[in-house]
């Protein structure tokens, strides 16, 4: 699943793109990935509207038109947005197309059909989408270890279970929790209630720090994300536990190892995150 670093990178390439752009057609190849409204409410609401920016908001992406409604799109598993030019082949599982007045158009494709997308009309509360319920960014100057140990130090849960809940801080996944607790040197299966005051203040210190790396380690040229199809922006040669099982180490060499938590994967380094109560 796209992360925070992965969205923003998306956002950062898609935006200059469709600033100022009219949407003149809509295609929806696929009518459940609109969660919100009704397929025509949604098809009547986004025509001949103009885009006026972007934001992200966690894993979300936001399209502003300039009229107040917004777009909102989650890519959840396997989604992906790429802007092509007029009447390019249309990947399979492209499930809507939208055509600007620039010839140009902007493809939603996602093989699972997990990801999702609600259109709100300017004004009206967002009680669908999620995001009312998300918590600080990970670059929030809130985000500290007090307001940590507030929502978390209570909590039987791993802190690796802890990291991934939205509601605290939104846009970390499987990925860079691993990476986050691996620099921290802090075993993914210890319960949230027993870390330490100082090893909070590393996790508070660590979530920008880490999340801020991967962004800009994810920066990628218009160019380079076309010819990837949307899809090729994993920034995994930077990745120093996730997906490196059976690797050794980066600081002790000792064999990287992988568990199972909450039904997600975690790899881990045995002894630079020991399991010390």
């Amino acid at each position: 699943m796209p992360e925070l670093p992965e969205v923003e990178m998306v956002k950062r390439v898609i935006e200059p793109q469709l600033i100022g752009r009219k949407i003149i057609t809509i295609q929806l190849n696929q009518e459940s990935i609109v969660a919100y409204p009704e397929i025509p409410e949604f098809k009547q609401a986004l025509l001949n509207n103009t885009i006026a920016n972007m934001n992200r908001r966690g894993k979300f992406l936001e399209i502003y038109m300039e009229n107040g409604d917004k777009l909102a799109l989650h890519f959840r598993m396997t989604g992906s947005l790429i802007v092509v030019p007029k009447d390019f082949p249309a990947e399979k599982h492209t499930h809507l197309i939208m055509v600007l007045d620039n010839n140009t158009e902007v493809h939603f494709t996602d093989p699972r059909r997990f990801g999702r997308l609600w259109l709100l009309r300017k004004g009206e509360e967002d009680t669908c989408t999620g995001m009312h319920k998300l918590g600080l960014e990970p670059f929030d100057k809130n985000l500290t270890d007090a307001y940590l140990q507030e929502k978390l130090a209570h909590r039987k849960k791993t802190i690796k279970e802890c990291l991934l809940d939205q509601s605290v801080v939104a846009g970390i996944g499987n990925i860079y929790s691993d990476e986050i607790l691996y620099v921290a040197k802090i075993h993914p299966n210890k319960r949230a209630c027993d870390l330490t005051a100082a090893e909070w203040q590393v996790i508070a210190k660590l979530i920008p720090d880490v999340m801020s790396f991967f962004v800009e380690k994810n920066k990628i040229s218009r160019e380079d994300y076309f010819n990837g199809k949307g899809k090729e922006y994993r920034n995994t040669p930077y990745l120093r536990v996730y997906g490196h099982s059976g690797e050794p180490c980066s600081f002790c060499q000792s064999e990287l190892e992988k568990m199972v938590i909450g039904g997600r994967s975690s790899v881990y380094c045995p002894q630079c995150q020991k399991m010390v109560r």
